[in-house]
């Protein structure tokens, strides 16, 4: 049984969400302009949401942007228009429709901090992943500054030096860092690389400072303050050190309902050769979540 998903279906995150938080794009634009391989064969970004962040993947020839929420999918459908190497799927990250290393580089950005399972997460990216391929992924603290001064000051909630996720509202975790490092560890990825994000995240400042000003600080300060891990966002990236060539699958997709790839496209649906179901293909969207 999958666990529970935060699902953004119809939701106005690009409207509503993203309003007063240049800063914070600019922010997590630099960490990925520095952390990201800009080249390759395959990319996913899972949780893509409106498709945000899609004009960094120029340089890989084949790029699938996965949410759960179709309505996101159709926004970052019309904001990337018709570039055919571009791949729009709703899907569980819990059972992703991607053959075993299938991918050079997988991305979640603001998606963990909606994960209930995030072992199983890993190991679900972890299997799509080739050998020495990368994970870049990024979560929310649980032991950034402003906790660990409210819980010195005032022993108020969460204890920032528990390992354990701390769920803050439902289907919203912060999580401590060695609890991410440690369940990357568990799937076989090896960490390269940290950054802090977002260490001006306030909102006084942010009204009085440029968005521009305060992002070019950050990016300044993102790799000389990784170590002290109290920003309120942390980007990592981590290397597949999994058994076997460093060698692309040329499968593609994946049944989520038997795990085949045996698998045929047209311009309607994905069919499954093996247990025979069909994923309908709508405005250019697979859909994993429905059978025709």
């Amino acid at each position: 049984m999958s666990p529970e998903i935060c699902d953004y279906e119809n939701s106005p995150w690009r409207t509503e969400f993203w309003r007063g938080r240049d800063y914070e794009d600019r922010a997590e634009r630099i960490a990925l302009s520095n952390m990201l391989p800009m080249r390759g064969a395959r990319l996913c970004e899972i949780g893509a949401g409106f498709g945000r962040l899609a004009d960094f993947y120029k340089g890989y020839e084949r790029v699938i942007l996965i949410d759960y929420a179709v309505s996101m999918l159709r926004e970052a459908r019309e904001k990337i228009g018709d570039d055919p190497r571009f791949a729009f799927a709703a899907a569980d990250v819990y059972n992703l429709p991607l053959a075993a290393n299938s991918l050079d580089t997988a991305v979640t950005v603001r998606v963990l901090h909606h994960l209930t399972d995030v072992p199983r997460a890993f190991a679900e990216i972890a299997r799509a992943v080739r050998p020495q391929g990368t994970y870049l992924t990024e979560f929310a603290n649980k032991r950034n500054l402003k906790s660990l001064l409210r819980y010195a000051l005032m022993r108020r909630p969460p204890n920032p030096f528990a390992r354990e996720p701390y769920e803050f509202v439902k289907l919203n975790f912060d999580f401590h860092p060695r609890y991410i490092d440690d369940n990357l560890r568990a799937v076989d990825f090896a960490l390269q690389e940290r950054r802090a994000v977002s260490i001006f995240r306030i909102a006084a400042l942010k009204h009085i400072v440029p968005a521009q000003i305060l992002a070019t600080l950050d990016g300044f300060l993102q790799s000389p303050t990784a170590g002290l891990q109290i920003s309120p966002s942390i980007f990592v990236r981590a290397k597949s050190q999994k058994a076997g060539l460093p060698r692309l699958n040329t499968a593609l997709w994946r049944c989520p309902a038997c795990g085949s790839v045996d698998i045929t496209e047209n311009a309607s649906a994905l069919d499954c050769r093996k247990c025979q179901r069909k994923y309908p293909i709508v405005d250019g969207i697979i859909d994993f979540k429905s059978q025709l």
